[in-house]
């Protein structure tokens, strides 16, 4: 392509978008949508719901050629049908407004997720392994229905190119999450009989790679996630935390009881424990041409740095 990019951000006042778009605005026209503002941005930013019609509106006053949609919901909440219209009705209003505004190209974040927890996982994940999330997790259940979505425009839609990346667990100096408050609790769980293997990323590999797909207007779906993976024991020996080791059964047992007593759990998130995608980067490297430059295992270390600076570990 080598007309002018213009590029709006879904979700531009999180974690990721916000650092995209301060980088991207340096060469490109920028603008931002969210549902709440955020100090430090480079770029304008409107607030807009995905799911606003609206945004077709946005996207052509703008003359935008490339959309990032970053907006999702990133920890289910106990209203799943609210989850899956902002995460999968949400991401339909914005391909149909990116086709309808005559959008060039279209990058999404997805998630290693899609693929599921299952214990019939391959030992690594390839693009080409079936995404078939998990109906009892809302999470992966909804990045599948996404993907399928993607899937279709793919095949009828061709004039809109498409840009789609899975990471597995993204790190970084100040990430705070679902997964980071399992490392940071005092003793770290493990499942009977499953070594529940990570595949981390460092958050500026997902950042460069993700502006490297825009600057060079890439198409196609990539795994994201660094070299190599540590299991729930190298994690706790790095941390040097002891692992208390249980059964299945009990575990499944104990996320009742918690989501009796009201805690955001269930027994369907043992499998999350159990079964973790273990994905390969081969494609992002060789065929994507990014260049990582952090292996799983130095990005934990690096959260593990980082949270010991602050007071965390």
């Amino acid at each position: 392509m080598t007309f002018e990019k213009r590029i709006l951000i879904t979700g531009a006042a999180g974690y990721i978008g916000h650092q995209l778009g301060n980088r991207l605005a340096t060469d490109y026209f920028v603008i931002g949508t969210d549902i709440q503002h955020r100090d430090g941005l480079q770029f304008p930013l409107e607030v807009l719901d995905i799911r606003d019609h609206k945004l077709v509106i946005t996207l052509a006053e703008y003359r935008i050629t490339h959309v990032i949609h970053l907006a999702s919901v990133l920890q289910a909440s106990a209203e799943r049908e609210r989850d899956h219209d902002i995460d999968v009705n949400g991401t339909r209003n914005v391909i149909e407004a990116c086709l309808a505004a005559k959008v060039k190209h279209l990058t999404v974040t997805s998630s290693g997720a899609a693929y599921g927890y299952h214990p019939d996982n391959p030992a690594w994940i390839d693009e080409d392994d079936p995404l078939r999330g998990n109906p009892e997790f809302a999470y992966s259940d909804h990045k599948r229905q996404v993907e399928e979505l993607l899937g279709k425009h793919r095949e009828n839609h061709r004039q809109l190119q498409q840009l789609v990346f899975r990471p597995g667990t993204v790190l970084g100096a100040d990430t705070r999450n679902q997964i980071t408050g399992l490392f940071l609790a005092p003793r770290l769980l493990a499942i009977r009989g499953s070594e529940s293997p990570f595949v981390f990323i460092w958050d500026q590999d997902v950042l460069n790679a993700m502006e490297q797909g825009i600057r060079e207007d890439k198409t196609g779906c990539y795994n994201m996630a660094g070299d190599g993976a540590l299991t729930i024991r190298d994690i706790a020996k790095r941390l040097g935390k002891p692992v208390i080791t249980l059964p299945a059964s009990v575990v499944r047992a104990g996320l009742q009881i918690a989501k009796w007593l009201g805690k955001p759990v269930g027994p369907e998130q043992v499998n999350f424990l159990r079964y973790r995608p273990v994905l390969s980067n081969r494609r992002l490297k060789e065929e994507f041409g990014y260049r990582l430059q952090k292996t799983s295992a130095e990005t934990f270390d690096f959260f593990i740095e980082q949270a010991r600076l602050k007071g965390d570990l």
